[in-house]
């Protein structure tokens, strides 16, 4: 059966055409307000949850997101639908312009698109909601490749994720860190399994891979060819984690991937998290943050990255402001830390800077991207 979306409501609704034609109308703007969902004239909310392209991992989790809070409303008038779409950036747009109002994304790119930096055309008024399950990536080579280093990726091809992806705002940062630009190698885009078989065949010298651990496409790689992790400089990482909230130390342990025996001490490059418009409605956020929160397990036994929803990595602040509606649930069940509020004078999330320092051991029972 196909889910009502608010597209659908405002098609079918008696005043959506109007409403669509004027932008406003029988007090429903959605579409043209931020953070505010399509209302019935009964007053159900409409609310449409953003994920990604079909197949990939937000698709999933946004879906068994969207499933769970559908299921258990309570109370709450709520019809809520998932929405496909190519992903973190267009999200934070539709988020922006109010045609979603809770979306999956990237927080490392949320970051940016937060202060209007590295290429957006303005800060677009986002929060974040929930902070959900790792990202753990880095340039994966064939042994014998001679790259030891990142800086041994100048003058070679390589692959640097999906054209579109917004791989750039984690890499970039990165290879600047180590003294290095995209302008110093041939950029090769692809997803993952291409960029391994680009691999495989001498096609490129390294390529940018990640996920969940473990990750797919690398047990894919290990599977077919010897393979070993660029790994990162010690001082360059630390200033990394230091500056952007989004990075976080994380170890792979060995054993993890075939021929791959010692840990190597990576980084979480931008865990994924919910977000919603900055203007949302704090009740309305309240209780789709208590509602995912308190049927967590629901939504792990649909999509395995769900089992990251805790209180321990829900409130870990990656650099995005936290809506009030989330840290009032956070404060009221004990675990938002201390007794600050949502954001402080410099407009980041309040959670302590520790909170993203401890290394995260990733272990092959953690979610897969």
């Amino acid at each position: 059966m196909k889910k009502l979306t608010k597209r659908d409501f405002l098609a079918t609704s008696a005043l959506g055409s109007a409403a669509l034609l004027a932008g406003c109308g029988g007090g429903n703007d959605a579409g043209t307000t931020p953070g505010k969902p399509a209302t019935s004239a009964g007053g159900r909310q409409f609310i449409t949850v953003g994920t990604a392209p079909v197949g990939g991992v937000f698709f999933v989790v946004g879906g068994a997101i969207s499933d769970v809070i559908s299921a258990n409303k309570g109370e709450n008038n709520w019809t809520v639908s998932a929405e496909a779409s190519r992903g973190s950036q267009e999200n934070i747009r539709l988020i922006s312009s109010g045609d979603q109002q809770l979306s999956m994304a990237n927080s490392s790119i949320s970051y940016f698109a937060a202060r209007g930096e590295g290429g957006w055309d303005k800060a677009y008024p986002i929060n974040a909601v929930m902070t959900m399950f790792p990202l753990i990536a880095q340039f994966v080579t064939k042994k014998g490749s001679g790259i030891k280093s990142l800086k041994d990726l100048k003058g070679k091809r390589v692959v640097v994720g999906p054209e579109g992806a917004g791989f750039e705002y984690f890499i970039r940062p990165i290879l600047a860190a180590h003294g290095v630009t995209y302008d110093d190698f041939e950029p090769v885009f692809a997803g993952q399994q291409t960029s391994v078989g680009y691999l495989g065949d001498g096609n490129v010298a390294a390529s940018f891979l990640g996920g969940g651990i473990p990750t797919a496409a690398i047990t894919s790689a290990a599977s077919t060819m010897d393979i070993e992790f660029v790994p990162f400089d010690e001082k360059a990482k630390a200033e990394l984690i230091e500056k952007y909230e989004f990075y976080q130390a994380a170890t792979i342990k060995g054993g993890t991937y075939k021929g791959i025996d010692e840990d190597f001490h990576g980084m979480n490059v931008g865990s994924a998290h919910l977000i919603c418009a900055a203007e949302a409605d704090e009740e309305l956020i309240y209780q789709l943050t208590k509602t995912i929160f308190e049927n967590r397990a629901d939504i792990a036994a649909k999509a395995k990255p769900g089992r990251a929803i805790n209180e321990k990595n829900s409130v870990r602040n990656t650099g995005v402001t936290f809506h009030p509606g989330a840290v009032r649930y956070y404060t009221e069940k004990g675990f938002w830390p201390g007794s600050a509020t949502a954001a402080d004078a410099g407009g980041k999330a309040t959670a302590p800077a520790e909170e993203k320092k401890p290394a995260e051991e990733a272990k092959p029972a953690e979610a897969k991207k």
